[in-house]
């Protein structure tokens, strides 16, 4: 069932604007380094997890919300949001690799994540997942220069450089791909 477009209802505009300022409010917090990538990544599954629940209730009621559904939506948006503001609030940032071509790279990759989350061109999901690859990849990092006195060999360097072209064209993909942020 194809669904009416969500700025039919009070009800489920309400709650679509709280969700895109709260995606607002996590591709701040990526930009700026207080969320970390694994923050980011387990704020992003939550709130795909709420529009899934929202996109289910709209299914069963003809595309509107019920007052007691926007209740408890909202209740969770609610959670959310504290959850939110508590990991941009907590000691964690970003950890800032040092300034190489690697650095330098994962930097601008991660500046394209926080772009697509807050243009709505990914969806919460698809933020959750190039997050959590991100994640994977800082802590290779870290592990390969630990191992070498805090540089990558030449191999190394050439192997984490591909695996961040593969996260490239992942980010490319999902920011052009047919799905986008809900409204």
């Amino acid at each position: 069932m194809k669904l009416p477009p969500a700025d039919r209802h009070p009800r489920v505009r309400q709650v679509n604007r709280r969700a895109d300022r709260q995606q607002n409010r996590i591709a701040a917090g990526v930009k700026s380094g207080q969320l970390t990538s694994r923050e980011a990544a387990n704020l992003e599954t939550k709130e795909a997890a709420l529009k899934s629940e929202e996109h289910t209730f709209r299914l069963e009621n003809g595309g509107s919300l019920t007052k007691s559904e926007q209740v408890q939506l909202n209740k969770q948006e609610n959670n959310l949001s504290g959850q939110i503001y508590n990991q941009k609030h907590d000691a964690q940032t970003a950890t800032t690799t040092p300034k190489s071509e690697v650095g330098a790279r994962m930097e601008n990759q991660q500046d394209r994540i926080a772009a697509g989350i807050g243009s709505g061109q990914l969806t919460a999901g698809e933020a959750a997942r190039l997050e959590a690859r991100e994640t994977e990849l800082r802590h290779e990092i870290a592990s390969d220069r630990n191992a070498n006195g805090g540089t990558l060999t030449d191999a190394e360097r050439k192997e984490v450089n591909q695996e961040l072209n593969g996260l490239s064209t992942r980010i490319y993909k999902q920011k052009h791909d047919d799905q986008a942020q809900p409204h």
